[in-house]
């Protein structure tokens, strides 16, 4: 029997610096049969240069003006033809047994479960990368999974993942209104579609953080309007699987978190979101901070606190 085709969808915007790696890192994984799609999107650097050079070597190139990531991948998805689809963004890698090891996990026809792995965050080099227990590296149902997320604020990077073509097609399209925590709000609807979750331990993928001008460190109010949808669809995409008072204070406590993350910003957002969780029950999350930012809190109150603390960081 063939092995299963992989599509690896590669989304780029002026990933110029890292692109070549994270291509080199598709074309190193050991599964036999994968295939690498990169869809610039209106890059202004030399990312479409730098992956055209790769075309030689098997990976098809396709441009399009500037939409955003979701945008991207969603373009990658119409073009992809594998019975996987394994999302990388252009500045992280994969361990070249990612693939193979996922897979491997599979039993034939077992295409409802939803396969994460390991991760761990670096900055220049993989080598830096230190892979510890996190939250949700254990075998899940979807709902005891977003519970156990939203709960713990936990999250899982794109790469991670390895979706089956079903589960892509049950979850829909990537949301092309958001740009930061789009990925949250997708595997969301993916988890959800799934009809378990498998976590392998041995299936490595690396996420590089901390970059000037990334995403993830956007804080501007296009950003933070995306974050707040993202978070309000997630908590309407579990509550309507299950509405319980579980899913309500997860629910909660991801949204109290969000607002503890965006105050000051985006007032109107944040109250409508207040307004939210107090009609789920209300959230007994407090303010993660050191202890003399509680010690401040305590006497002021935790907006004045956080309005102190930007000024003097």
């Amino acid at each position: 029997m063939n092995p299963p085709l992989v599509s690896i969808i590669v989304p780029c915007h002026n990933a110029a610096p890292w692109l070549a790696q994270s291509l080199e890192s598709a074309l190193a994984q050991t599964h036999p049969a994968i295939e690498v799609l990169v869809v610039d999107d209106g890059s202004t650097d030399d990312s479409l240069t730098i992956a055209r050079r790769f075309g030689p070597r098997g990976v098809q190139v396709v441009s399009q003006a500037n939409r955003g990531a979701s945008a991207a991948r969603n373009h990658g998805l119409r073009l992809a033809r594998g019975d996987f689809v394994q999302f990388l963004d252009a500045d992280d890698l994969l361990a070249p047994d990612k693939i193979a090891t996922q897979l491997g996990s599979l039993a034939p026809g077992d295409a409802g479960t939803l396969l994460s792995g390991t991760w761990a965050r670096f900055h220049a080099s993989p080598a830096e990368a230190v892979f510890r227990p996190e939250p949700l590296a254990t075998d899940l149902l979807p709902v005891d999974f977003l519970i156990r997320k939203f709960t713990l604020h936990a999250m899982v990077h794109p790469a991670a993942w390895l979706v089956s073509r079903p589960l892509i097609a049950a979850a829909g399209g990537w949301d092309e209104r958001l740009s930061l925590d789009d990925d949250g709000e997708y595997f969301t609807r993916v988890a959800l579609a799934a009809r378990t979750i498998r976590y392998c331990a041995t299936a490595l993928s690396y996420y590089r953080s901390r970059l000037p001008g990334s995403l993830s460190r956007s804080r501007s109010d296009r950003a933070w309007a995306s974050a707040f949808l993202a978070a309000e669809l997630a908590v309407q995409h579990l509550l309507a699987r299950e509405d319980s008072p579980r899913t309500r204070a997860a629910a909660a406590d991801y949204l109290q978190r969000l607002v503890f993350e965006a105050y000051p910003h985006r007032r109107d957002d944040r109250h409508r979101v207040e307004a939210r969780m107090r009609e789920l029950g209300g959230s007994r999350v407090q303010f993660e901070a050191g202890p003399r930012f509680h010690l401040v809190a305590r006497l002021l109150g935790w907006r004045l606190a956080k309005r102190l603390r930007n000024r003097f960081v």
